[in-house]
């Protein structure tokens, strides 16, 4: 009995070895992609320019920082008008290749063209069925339809029965003051609250308890949630009384979300984090290339050293959580 513990504890060890650390959080910026932004005059619209990318800096800063395999979305400005489809569908069909060509370097989570849902149903069917995406990312609002909103629900059924894995990301708000994002940029604040937004209207509608086989990461160290859902829950009964909003479970719906800790992981907002989830929901992200190569190593050297005076083990939030999440144990 003892020899075979031995030998599955072996086993165990060896299949983590192989899996390696794991970026959560990174963004492809193909050459189509970043060519039906300028077309559309949209290379701008977040406030900041789109980097440039390629598969091969890329992979150069994961040999340098350490990481197997980064896990690609589509970055923001969220495709729009009558090309929309055909910009998702190249992004993703990209990608797979990139999957394909360097196996165990990239997994990719599909773009979709929403706002329009019967589109995004059919890329998402496409990407998954027949491209074999390991899930799906989902913009914080497209062009004003923000996660939780009503006409997502056909696809947020589909989706729960692919059990799927969901990417979500901020992007710009559907109205903002322009003046202000050019002396503040997005990403330092409205990002945060972009992202609490989103996730909170789904908590509001309840989405995560009424799709449980869902996995939906909440990135950027949670952003303003850890502070934003105490205050909800506070409001909550106000709100419910006086009829604006129906009773939800808050703590079952945040239960189903994962975090990734992309960003200013500082000692404190970990500490802030982990008063709304549990370790085995943390998850190491780059946001490769929004950041210089230099600055995401020395930030996630920074990070490993610190894991441990959180109680969080560095192979369970840099390997182990997202291979669970993804099934890549399953997948071996």
């Amino acid at each position: 009995m003892r020899r075979a513990l031995t030998s599955l504890f072996l086993m165990m060890l060896i299949s983590q070895a192989a899996i390696g650390q794991i970026d959560i959080h990174s963004h492809a910026i193909t050459d189509g992609y970043m060519a039906a932004m300028k077309a559309r005059g949209m290379e701008m619209d977040e406030g900041f320019p789109i980097p440039a990318w390629s598969v091969e800096a890329h992979m150069a800063f994961m040999d340098e920082a350490g990481i197997k395999t980064a896990v690609l979305t589509m970055p923001a400005p969220q495709p729009k008008g009558s090309d929309a489809p055909a910009v998702c569908r190249a992004w993703n069909e990209e990608c797979a290749r990139l999957k394909e060509k360097f196996p165990g370097r990239f997994l990719f989570c599909a773009a979709l063209p929403l706002p329009d849902v019967d589109a995004a149903i059919a890329e998402a069917k496409y990407a998954l069925e027949a491209l074999g995406a390991d899930g799906i990312k989902l913009a914080s609002n497209a062009h004003g339809q923000y996660l939780g909103d009503e006409a997502l629900e056909p696809l947020m059924s589909y989706l729960n029965q692919r059990k799927a894995v969901i990417i979500t990301h901020p992007h710009k708000p559907s109205a903002v003051n322009d003046a202000l994002i050019a002396a503040v940029p997005l990403a330092s604040y409205e990002y945060l609250a972009e992202t609490t937004r989103a996730i909170l209207n789904m908590v509001a509608h309840d989405v995560l308890v009424r799709y449980p086989d869902l996995k939906v990461v909440v990135p950027h160290c949670g952003s303003f949630l850890p502070n934003g859902l105490p205050r909800f829950k506070v409001l909550m009964p106000v709100m419910v009384q006086q009829g604006y909003m129906k009773h939800v479970d808050v703590d079952a719906n945040v239960s189903r979300l994962y975090f990734d800790l992309a960003g200013a992981a500082t000692d404190d907002v970990i500490e802030s984090l982990l008063t709304i989830t549990t370790p085995d929901h943390i998850l190491y992200g780059s946001d490769y290339p929004y950041v210089a190569p230099q600055a995401l190593i020395g930030a996630k050297k920074s990070l490993e050293s610190r894991l441990t005076t959180h109680g969080l083990a560095v192979e369970e939030v840099l390997s182990n959580n997202a291979a669970q999440l993804f099934g890549i144990f399953e997948k071996q």
